[in-house]
Formats: structure tokens, sequence, C-alpha cells
């Protein structure tokens, strides 16, 4: 069983930035591929960035050259750099570890990023 806290959630002004992070209950990031996700009210949730085992990153549409993904192997965490911020950002942001070979997959519980005036 993995383990995923994300943290780093809060109101933002449009325009602004934020860090998200998660971290593993262990040392899985070379095993795993790491993703955040999105789900606003009444929406499906998104994908938001994936970073796979060799470090190949990719993006949702909407969120592309505003975001960036990033893994710490020594931390077990992934990070998510939130720039150039949107209203339509807001979301509850989910931590996501993928080994879809062996049918493993594991949420977080979750962050809210609100971004408002």
């Amino acid at each position: 069983q993995v383990q995923l806290v994300e943290s780093g959630g809060g109101l933002v002004q449009p325009g602004g930035s934020l860090t998200l992070s998660c971290v593993a209950s262990g040392s899985i990031l070379h095993m795993y591929v790491m993703g955040w996700y999105r789900q606003a009210p009444g929406k499906e949730r998104e994908l938001v960035a994936i970073i796979n085992t060799g470090g190949t990153t990719n993006y949702g549409d909407s969120v592309k050259g505003r975001f960036t993904i990033s893994r710490d192997k020594g931390k077990n965490a992934v990070s998510l750099q939130m720039n150039s911020l949107k209203p339509e950002d807001t979301a509850v942001y989910y931590c996501n570890a993928d080994r879809g070979l062996m049918g493993l997959n594991f949420w977080g519980k979750g962050t809210l990023v609100t971004v408002s005036e």
C-alpha cells in the first residue's frame, strides 16, 4: 500500500503562483508513474501533469507552458509548480501513483487550490 500526502494548496490571486508537493510513503518514484490530476466542482477529474520513471513529462492542454511537474527521488516527492494561475484552475488537486502493469494505482486525499480575487 502506497500513501500519498499532498500539501501546498491555498488561495491565490489570478496571475499568481503556487507550488504543490506530494510525498510518497516509500521509495517508489523509480517504479511508478507519478501524476497530478484535478477536479473542479461539477466536473470530471482531469489530467494535469504526469512524470514517468524515466523523467519524461506530459501535460494537459490547459496547463501547458504554465505548470511544471518535477520529482525528487531522495525525498520521495513530486512537485507541481503552477504559474500564471487562472480562476479556471480552481479545483482539488490530487496526487496519483500508477504502476499499470502491476495493476497498482493510488491516490492522495487532495489539496484545494482556489484562484480568486
